[in-house]
């Protein structure tokens, strides 16, 4: 073999390449491992890095990219609106809100403060307010999908179980009895159902006990298109009180009764003491609610009255006073959709304390879905509709014309006089018989300045203030609150009226008489 000279070997060319590491290249064999494939190698390479590159690396680097992919995506739009002339003191733009925003961007230049040294705000808050866009999107997502969300509760179908009359012009109406029978009741009461209920509801709670303690005949009725109840043609207040006196005389109630009115469901009892004062002995009121739009309000009751509602609250007020056909949609979202919810939600009014301590209980879930089952029965949103435009319309009559006061019969200046010294040209007019009200301090569905209207125009209403209650904590399931109730109305409990021993009675002073009359001609 020819010894190329000039020439460097392989072993010359490696020992070049180590001779920084003070490595020398003996000549002797040393074993030199295969070099692994390029694939083999590169995969290792990646391993390792992923080993060596934890979770909370990987998830910086990917917020860094973003960041820095949203700053650039800034900086473009920056540039493309700068280069548009969109931002330029002659435009359109600048010129309608250039003097807002400068006044706006004033009072919060204060929040730059909290940016870092090296960030334009300009570019930095847009940036912000995506990522926040994109969290919100992320976190709305993730709670649609919790597992823990409770199923929705579907309406159910009762078959009928009302007694029924019937009326004079041919409609049925639906009543519900309770307490003592007819002939052994000492005070009858009837009761009208609020927005959104049946005759089932009465007082929510009551205990037949407790109305056979006071002699008490309670006697609820559906209102019209409500529950079993037959739809109205042309249903106002004054027919309202019509149908509670057909009701009365065709249940038995012979002499004057007691109205009960709760929410919204107490104009039908205001129209009952305007339209038939004869047959009314008394009124109880719970929360009673007037016509928000009353005329008759000072500004100051009228503020403090709308302050408390939401806004929701107060845009069904305004389509039921000036386009009652937009209802229906707002009633088929809630109530009319098969499905049952809170009624707090339904009622679009936060509810204090107590309400919400009471409306998170079986008990009162388990009346109040059959309540509403009942109420929306016919499945339709016309009777609701009706009920919430006579809420809000003229009544006919106002609340002042209730308060007691004389009034002549005729007019003229001669028989005004002549009225002075004869009694016979004037009567008393406004219902005589007593009112009284009470109003939970803590009701936010119908606020306090309400009753204080109505105490204002009827002096002579009893007004129970009840501090710390709302718009259901005292009338519904509070068996001492009813007690109380029917102690105020009805003094002590004398229990129902005992026929027979008032027969009895009657005719051992009937024999009594005729034996006295008997031995009286005997000596004559």
């Amino acid at each position: 073999m020819v010894d190329m000279r000039g020439v460097n070997t392989w072993q010359d060319e490696l020992a070049s390449l180590v001779e920084n590491s003070g490595i020398q290249y003996t000549g002797e064999p040393i074993g030199i491992m295969a070099a692994p494939p390029p694939i083999l190698a590169s995969t290792r390479m990646m391993e390792s890095e992923t080993e060596t590159e934890s979770l909370k690396e990987q998830v910086t680097g990917f917020l860094k990219s973003w960041g820095e992919m949203l700053v650039d995506l800034g900086k473009g739009c920056k540039d493309i609106v700068t280069q548009s002339n969109l931002v330029s003191e002659d435009s359109f733009i600048v010129q309608k809100l250039g003097k807002p925003m400068a006044k706006a961007s004033g009072r919060l230049k204060y929040l730059n403060e909290f940016l870092p040294e090296d960030r334009d705000p300009a570019i930095a808050w847009p940036v912000i307010f995506f990522v926040l866009l994109l969290a919100l999107a992320a976190i709305s997502g993730n709670s649609t999908n919790n597992s823990l969300v409770p199923s929705v509760k579907k309406m159910r179908v009762h078959p009928p179980s009302a007694t029924r009359i019937l009326l004079p012009d041919g409609r049925h109406m639906a009543y519900l009895e309770q307490g003592v029978p007819a002939d052994r009741a000492r005070f009858s009461v009837i009761a009208p159902h609020s927005f959104l209920s049946s005759r089932l509801a009465g007082i929510p709670g009551v205990k037949t006990s407790l109305l056979e303690e006071f002699g008490v005949r309670l006697v609820s009725y559906d209102l019209p298109g409500f529950g079993e109840s037959d739809p109205h043609t042309r249903r106002n207040l004054n027919s309202s009180a019509m149908d509670m006196l057909y009701l009365a005389d065709s249940v038995g109630i012979l002499g004057k009764f007691w109205v009960l009115g709760y929410s919204s469901g107490s104009m039908h009892s205001w129209a009952a003491l305007r339209y038939i004062p004869d047959r009314i002995a008394g009124a109880a009121m719970f929360a009673p609610m007037i016509n928000p739009y009353e005329p008759s309000m000072t500004k100051e009751e009228m503020r403090r009255t709308w302050d408390q509602w939401s806004s929701r609250r107060k845009l069904l007020y305004f389509l039921a006073r000036k386009f009652p056909k937009f209802l229906p949609y707002f009633f088929h979202q809630s109530f009319l959709s098969g499905n049952h919810g809170r009624i707090d939600k339904w009622m679009s009014q936060s509810l204090g304390k107590k309400d919400e301590i009471l409306i998170e209980g079986p008990m009162f879930e388990e009346f109040w879905h059959r309540d509403v089952e009942e109420s929306v029965r016919l499945g339709i949103a016309k009777p609701f509709i009706e009920e919430a435009v006579l809420q809000v319309s003229n009544w006919g009559f106002s609340l002042a014309d209730l308060h007691v006061q004389r009034k002549c019969l005729r007019n003229g200046i001669l028989l005004w006089l002549r009225s002075m010294y004869s009694q016979e040209e004037c009567e008393w007019a406004g219902f005589l018989g007593p009112i009284h009200i009470w109003q939970g301090m803590d009701d936010q569905a119908v606020p306090s300045s309400m009753t204080d209207y109505i105490t204002r125009v009827l002096p002579r209403a009893i007004l129970h203030k009840l501090p710390n209650e709302g718009h259901f904590s005292y009338y519904f399931f509070c068996e001492e609150c009813h007690r109380q109730i029917f102690s105020t109305l009805f003094g002590d409990a004398l229990g129902p009226l005992n026929k027979m021993a008032e027969i009895d009675e009657t005719s051992l002073e009937a024999v009594a008489e005729e034996a006295s009359s008997i031995t009286g001609s005997a000596r004559k």
